[in-house]
């Protein structure tokens, strides 16, 4: 439980612009969901990331150097002691957009049902990634290949997102309408 509350408290800072988006669930999964996210700056490639428990998680990294986010939903479920299956979530951006800078997602799985790219680079060298950000922390990782494939695009606009994810961070990531709310049972974003 002090988890899910610390969870929802680093959500609602960062929200209030007090705290730059930065976290790791430990290598759980978690759902981020968009009904349309708008990107300048774009850059997507591969790494491993290591959890506190030292296992290696493969994922592929989005990068957004400035993202509108409409529609943004953000669950974690957890099962907690004596009170059973929890679900954290996370909603925002539904009147006025969400928006990041500097926003990476590390994700298992990525899915958009419309995905359309402006001035589109496949098969860039990860290391030559110039049009959209590449985080600090992966650059500087030995997981980090800069000779491998990467993406990248002047910009994206993304349509009903669907990602699971391991980590999400951000320089700011400003979210109107913010709603934190802890459910019994398991209530994903969908």
């Amino acid at each position: 439980m002090p988890s899910v509350a610390a969870c929802a408290a680093v959500g609602i800072a960062m929200a209030q612009g007090a705290l730059a988006a930065s976290f790791l669930i430990s290598g759980q999964k978690f759902q981020v969901t968009a009904d349309t996210l708008t990107a300048r700056g774009f850059s997507l490639y591969g790494t491993i990331d290591v959890t506190r428990k030292k296992q290696p998680v493969p994922v592929v990294v989005s990068g957004f150097r400035h993202a509108t986010i409409h529609g943004l939903c953000q669950s974690v479920v957890v099962d907690v002691p004596v009170l059973g299956t929890q679900t954290l979530r996370l909603t925002g951006g539904s009147g006025r957009p969400a928006e990041a800078s500097d926003l990476f997602i590390d994700a298992t799985a990525d899915m958009a049902a419309d995905a359309n790219f402006n001035g589109l680079d496949i098969g860039v060298a990860q290391g030559a990634i110039t049009k959209g950000p590449v985080n600090p922390g992966d650059r500087n990782s030995r997981f980090f290949d800069p000779d491998g494939v990467g993406q990248q695009a002047d910009s994206t606009t993304l349509k009903d997102v669907r990602v699971t994810a391991v980590a999400l961070s951000a320089g700011t990531f400003s979210i109107p309408g913010l709603a934190v709310r802890l459910e019994q049972g398991n209530h994903a974003c969908p």
